[in-house]
């Protein structure tokens, strides 16, 4: 085959793929979002500090208060008061 013909085929599986990611994603944000908030409530409950990852930066604390799907607040050592909108946390991690 010619190479045009390969480099039509990958740009054609690339859309593909692309289209499937793009409805794929919203599933699994709604999913991932249910688990973080799920961890957050565990450690409020069992007075244990987290670890969240937002946009590239760890944030640590004990978490406060929950407002299901709006934001969590936390206070730590450093920081009397942080709060952190649901929407922006990409991670979480517990001891």
């Amino acid at each position: 085959m010619r190479p045009t013909t390969w480099n039509h085929r990958s740009r054609a599986a690339a859309a593909a793929l692309a289209i499937g990611l793009g409805a794929a994603l919203p599933a699994m944000a709604d999913g991932s979002s249910k688990a973080i908030e799920q961890a957050l409530a565990a450690a409020q409950e069992a007075r244990k500090g987290v670890t969240l990852y937002v946009a590239g930066q760890a944030i640590g604390g004990g978490v406060v208060k929950i407002e299901s799907g709006q934001w969590v607040e936390l206070r730590s050592q450093q920081y009397g008061r942080i709060v952190v909108r649901m929407e922006r946390i990409d991670g979480i991690a517990m001891p």
